[in-house]
């Protein structure tokens, strides 16, 4: 689908969705998993933010990098960089492995810790993509939202996987008189949020 994928991105890909695997196949715990995107769904983002307005990309829960090298792909063509946030140390270093071998570092900034605490700083937010922790969601959105530049998105992983979890946020976000929201079953289900 994507033309400009480069072979390093393309192998770093590759080595993701193995250590995916192997990694529920080992029976890991839940937060040392990567818990990544499927292919189909970072094509959607890909798409979805290069036809994003002008402004700020950001990404919440980079894991190990896979769903922001797909953002990447949109970012090199527009001349966008990505701010990614990751809370846990070990996914922050493979994030950064990640960048680096697939070349993509200076597109990528990789911002530690918690989200919510950095997300006040920023404005002008034209794309947003929520794969974090659902308990983070409501939080996420509430502050990623008022931030927004019209035309902005917000998409949001699990909604259809974890929809009874994220029941109450999606409530909020399909009612919200400040965006047009709908769940799209592709994916794990993805809610697309567009600011009025």
């Amino acid at each position: 689908m994507f033309h400009n994928i480069s072979q390093a991105i393309c192998d770093r890909m590759q080595f993701l969705v193995e250590r995916d695997v192997k990694d529920r196949a080992a029976g890991l715990p839940i937060e040392q998993r990567l818990r990544q995107i499927t292919p189909e769904t970072g094509q959607f983002l890909a798409i979805l933010l290069a036809s994003a307005p002008a402004g700020r990309v950001l990404e919440i829960g980079t894991s190990g990098g896979y769903s922001t090298l797909w953002l990447s792909l949109a970012g090199a063509a527009a001349g966008r960089r990505i701010t990614t946030f990751e809370l846990l140390p070990g996914k922050q270093q493979l994030a950064r492995e990640t960048f680096r071998a697939a070349g993509v570092e200076s597109l990528v900034e990789l911002a530690p810790g918690d989200a919510r605490e950095h997300l006040p700083q920023y404005q002008d937010i034209a794309f947003c993509f929520l794969d974090a922790e659902k308990e983070v969601y409501r939080d996420c959105y509430e502050a990623v939202v008022p931030r927004m530049v019209p035309g902005g998105l917000l998409v949001a992983d699990n909604a259809i996987s974890h929809a009874d979890e994220l029941a109450e946020m999606l409530e909020r976000a399909t009612s919200d008189n400040r965006v047009d929201a709908l769940i799209v079953p592709i994916g794990r289900g993805e809610l697309v949020c567009r600011k009025i």
